[in-house]
């Protein structure tokens, strides 16, 4: 597998074209590829940008934005941050970012696979190619490590789990349980090579992959547990959460409800 930053120009809030900046950077998509991009530049794309000036307070809004949210922030070095749970993640401050934004809010897409699936729409058009995948990347922290990870925000194109239930092991044992999560390994790959400081390479790609099963629809499966998505109370580490004191955020930003 090999993964190679892109480099484009800087994409600017409150609004910019990402198509546009696409175009620029990338002369040809290889086929059987993925194009890694950061939820940032996507987010400025569809606007998803609040002018800081323009609200009184960043706790508001990460508590509209959530899913769900801790009532207590955590307290580190004088800053408080907001423990949250959105679009199954579970992410600091909904997943909000003010770095390299300009004195703006950058919110994640509202629906990120709507997302993926209108920029895999407009790849498989703009570069003739017919089996691509596209996967949405943004960084959290995984419990107990310290530095942050890439995580799949969404995706297209692509199965994003290797299957290995009922098949044997080196010893013939059957795998009940094991399945590899696709999406997020190569977001963490992805984003490691993109970096997150000011690179200015928001975006990846990803060719020469051996295991990856291109699709041209939604990914559904018909097989129990084959969703990338864990329901709480089926998680492994769902007692964990459970036991803490959530409340309902809002969801979304309101202005972006219809």
């Amino acid at each position: 597998m090999k993964i190679t930053a892109i480099k484009t120009r800087v994409l600017k809030p409150p609004k910019d074209d990402l198509f546009a900046v696409i175009r620029a950077a990338i002369k040809e998509i290889p086929e059987n590829s993925i194009l890694a991009i950061t939820s940032k530049v996507v987010g400025i794309h569809e606007g998803r940008c609040v002018p800081i000036k323009a609200i009184r307070g960043k706790k508001d809004l990460i508590i509209q934005e959530s899913d769900k949210h801790l009532i207590e922030p955590l307290l580190f070095e004088g800053r408080e941050i907001r423990r949250t749970i959105k679009n199954n993640i579970l992410v600091s401050s909904a997943g909000i970012d003010e770095s390299n934004a300009n004195e703006h809010y950058i919110l994640w897409p509202i629906d990120p696979y709507r997302s993926a699936r209108a920029l895999h729409t407009f790849l498989k058009k703009e570069f003739g190619r017919k089996k691509i995948g596209v996967l949405i990347t943004d960084s959290t922290v995984v419990p107990l490590r310290r530095g942050t990870m890439g995580v799949a925000l969404g995706y297209h194109g692509f199965v994003p789990l290797r299957d290995y239930r009922e098949t044997p092991d080196l010893f013939g044992r059957l795998f009940k349980f094991s399945q590899t999560n696709l999406a997020d390994g190569l977001a963490a790959a992805s984003v490691m090579i993109m970096g997150e400081g000011a690179e200015s390479t928001p975006l990846a790609m990803i060719t020469e992959i051996p295991f990856i099963r291109f699709i041209d629809r939604v990914y559904q499966s018909n097989k129990k547990y084959s969703s990338l998505e864990v329901p709480e109370e089926e998680d492994l580490f769902g007692i964990f959460l459970s036991s803490a004191p959530w409340r309902a955020g809002g969801g979304g930003f309101r202005k972006d409800k219809k």
